[in-house]
């Protein structure tokens, strides 16, 4: 399935779904509907409700549903889970690297929410067949804790959290070059690219993102960061590390890739060539998040533990030196 992207400069003022409908005559309002009940739709990167009003200077982009799509479920798949908490209201996983959070332009298997399909009876429902019990997410190649939601009132109590930033969380990484400091903010606005709606850059247009951070040098090409996003944006701390000349370690779309160690001693940039072949992924993990219980009203800390590919990579680069 293609991922299509338009600019809304044309429909301001209109919902999202009549503003669909408009663009791609050739299908209906209802189809359109469907599509956005089941995560196909995003508005500059988020998915959005069909009632959304535009205010013209978003990028909206969709899959369009085929006739296979439409009939077919999502289906629960066997897939080996780390629970690290469960009760009556909500599940925490330690999220594998590699792993899609939920189904979406092109994927319909292989996805956490397959494997939660399999596991769980009940999940909530808010968002759509596509995404039951999916409160937020993590990129593919990050890994960590997320959160799942098995009710409704568990989902829109933790949305909630969200959206008032009372849900706090940390993130592992490692980033190249040495920080300039070792703790701060990071405060620059973040908007869709308008050359590739896969990606995000900083823009005085974009949406206002707030990430603060601690780092220590790892060796002499490195740093190990702490990441603490203030606000929740897309492929924020990837973006935010990368505008400081700090990509993180592994991340290709942001810089971070093979083509970063070019410029160093030969040897030095064939061992960190080896070092990011054997990672595989980019070094981004959700070690830690803090919410309220949506019953029980006390805060919960719930912790994921570093993978051992990172730890690997974290002693390789710390004994690395010209």
């Amino acid at each position: 399935m293609k991922l299509n992207t338009i600019n809304a400069e044309s429909g301001k003022g209109e919902r999202l779904d009549v503003f669909i409908t408009k663009q791609v005559q050739e299908i209906s309002r209802t189809t359109v509907k469907k599509m956005i009940s089941q995560g196909l739709v995003f508005v500059d990167g988020v998915v959005a409700k069909p009632s959304l009003l535009l205010e013209g200077t978003e990028h909206v982009s969709f899959t369009l549903l085929s006739t296979e799509t439409t009939t077919n479920k999502i289906e629960p798949e066997k897939m080996s889970l780390k629970i690290l908490y469960e009760d009556n209201h909500l599940i925490a996983i330690n999220k594998n690297a590699g792993i899609t959070v939920h189904p979406g332009a092109g994927q319909n298997s292989g996805t956490l929410v397959n494997g939660l399909l399999f596991h769980f009876n009940k999940l909530s429902d808010i968002n759509g067949s596509f995404r039951p019990g999916i409160v937020h997410r993590l990129d593919k190649d990050t890994s960590g804790v997320i959160l799942i939601a098995k009710n409704n009132g568990a989902h829109i109590h933790l949305s909630k959290q969200f959206e008032e930033r009372v849900i706090k969380k940390k993130y592992f990484a490692i980033t190249w070059g040495i920080f300039d400091k070792e703790s701060g903010e990071i405060v620059s606005p973040i908007a869709r690219s308008k050359k590739d709606p896969t990606s995000f850059i900083i823009n005085d247009k974009g949406k206002d993102s707030k990430t603060s951070f601690s780092s220590k040098p790892l060796g002499q090409y490195t740093s190990e960061v702490s990441f603490f996003p203030l606000t929740g944006r897309t492929h924020q701390i990837r973006v935010h590390s990368a505008s400081m000349g700090n990509p993180i370690f592994g991340d290709k779309k942001y810089g971070g890739g093979k083509n970063k160690s070019k410029g160093f001693m030969p040897e030095v940039s064939k061992k960190l060539n080896r070092i990011l072949t054997s990672l595989g992924r980019h070094a981004l993990h959700a070690e830690t998040i803090t919410f309220i219980h949506p019953r029980e009203q006390k805060e919960i800390t719930i912790s994921a533990e570093i993978p051992k590919e990172l730890l690997s990579v974290k002693n390789d680069l710390t004994k690395l030196h010209a």
